[in-house]
């Protein structure tokens, strides 16, 4: 059977018609998030100006921008000389210039669509920087335009690539970050109505309760502050949305700006390392010292920070209780850190049996100075996971008697009936004696001592102490 092959022009044609699907794409679903009643406006509470201008961005730029951007791609692709110097420097400055021209339309801080972004943090960098920024922004591809027109096509299209690519990054950044956003208000809010919820299911059963004469003793667990929970989530999540665009803006750029690689090429030291089973030496650059630092800030934030998150996550699971969720996330603190410090030895070419005769000595060290610290962070430790003693637990330690608030590395925090703070060394709670009043059995007996005068009526006395007792709310009959 014969098989007619394509020439070059149809060839040109596919290739021009396959790099415009990613931009036809990516503005269809951007358009039909800010379509009206859509997740932009419903979920996102974006204004319904901005929603306009977008709207009517994207519509011009499909009407206009997809189609000169598929002649200059068809141009390029199809290397023609008669073609690239005319239609190929025009299709390519008309497309940049376009693209100069919706960046100032959208991005305009008076009339664009981030107006009330800036509006809202008037003291931000942002808005304060806004006479920088704008002006570059417009600068850029007009720049490009410029090349173009030159005859640096290859120069400026690769440039644009780089600047269409950086659009798609920032438009996936800002729909990530309002999703997780609105998961975040969407969550803290079924919470809140969850707490109200299991009040006033408690109020009613303290009522029915007064009409049977039955009462019930039991240890509120502590108040979760979900404003401050919510300020820590959304501060990693700009944190990590940060993160990943300067992670992105360095994919994107590092090819085409090879002075971004220059800081791999300066060796700071080297050490010894097998390669596919020969040693050598492997250099640690500068750019290793840069990753390290960023290891560093980033496990410091997420030891920070995720634990919020993770407890907005574990408290829509009722089954787990305030000790467990206490216990859990001071764990994953623990994790990060040490995740955190390996990653770093693993930067620093710092293995293990490079710095196992420093830690044996540090070991030494330490069985003589500090071995008191030791051994309360172990007991810490067994603390958290053996759970004799828990966040919101009522223990007696010597004379003080009051309630578990924090387990720490060094000492637990017991906060008494008049508000006054006990540290207890994690050792006194596992070597010493200690009295749980609500470990297994949150019903407790309390003995009150009363003294009356000599020559009182002490059958009296008794009638109006039970009298008392029976009216008292929260004292069980049995």
């Amino acid at each position: 059977m014969y098989k007619r092959q394509a020439d070059a022009f149809a060839k040109s044609v596919g290739d021009a018609l396959i790099s415009i699907v990613p931009s036809l794409y990516f503005l269809l679903a951007f358009r039909m998030l800010c379509m009206r009643g859509g997740v932009a406006d419903r979920h996102f509470r974006w204004h319904s100006d901005t929603l306009v201008l977008l709207r009517r961005s994207i519509n011009s730029a499909l009407a206009l921008l997809l189609p000169i951007g598929f002649v200059a791609a068809l141009v390029h692709s199809h290397h023609n000389p008669e073609f690239t110097g005319t239609l190929g420097r025009l299709s390519l400055a008309l497309f940049e210039l376009g693209f100069a021209a919706m960046t100032a339309l959208v991005l305009n801080p008076r009339r664009g669509a981030i107006k009330h972004v800036l509006k809202a943090n008037p003291s931000g960098w942002f808005n304060r920087l806004r006479m920088l920024w704008y002006p570059l922004m417009i600068a850029m591809p007009v720049g490009l335009a410029g090349l173009a027109l030159g005859g640096f096509l290859y120069t400026s299209g690769t440039l644009l690539q780089s600047l269409v690519n950086e659009l798609w990054l920032t438009l996936g950044l800002i729909v990530a970050h309002q999703l997780i956003a609105r998961w975040l208000l969407v969550t803290r809010r079924r919470l809140a109505l969850q707490a109200a919820l299991e009040r006033r299911a408690q109020r009613q059963a303290a009522k029915a309760a007064e009409g049977t004469g039955a009462e019930t003793l039991a240890v509120q667990e502590a108040g979760v502050d979900l404003a401050s929970l919510d300020a820590q989530t959304r501060k990693l999540l700009n944190l990590s949305i940060f993160v990943a665009a300067v992670v992105g803006l360095w994919l994107i750029w590092s090819d085409v700006l090879p002075a971004l690689n220059l800081f791999e090429h300066v060796t700071l030291w080297t050490y010894t390392g097998a390669v596919d089973g020969v040693e050598q030496a492997i250099p640690v650059t500068l750019a290793d010292l840069g990753l390290v630092l960023v290891i560093i800030l980033a496990a410091f934030a997420a030891a920070r920070n995720l634990p919020a998150l993770l407890e907005i996550l574990l408290l829509q699971n009722s089954d787990v209780s305030a000790g467990s969720r206490y216990t859990i996330i001071t764990l994953t603190g623990y994790a990060i850190t040490a995740i955190g410090t390996l990653m770093v030895f693993g930067a620093l070419g710092l293995s293990w049996g490079q710095v196992q005769w420093l830690v044996a000595a540090l070991g030494v060290g330490i069985g003589f100075g500090l071995q008191e610290i030791v051994a309360n962070f172990i007991s810490g430790l067994i603390i958290l996971f053996e759970r004799p003693v828990r966040v919101g637990d009522v223990v007696t330690i010597g004379d003080t008697t009051g309630v578990v608030t924090k387990i720490e590395i060094r000492a637990t925090t017991v906060r008494n009936w008049d508000r006054q703070e006990l540290l207890v060394p994690n050792k006194e709670l596992i070597t010493g004696r200690l009295t749980n009043w609500t470990l297994t059995d949150q019903v407790n007996r309390i003995v009150i001592t009363v003294g009356v005068e000599y020559g009182s009526d002490t059958r009296k006395a008794l009638q109006l102490l039970a009298d008392v007792a029976r009216e008292t709310e929260h004292v069980l009959d049995d």
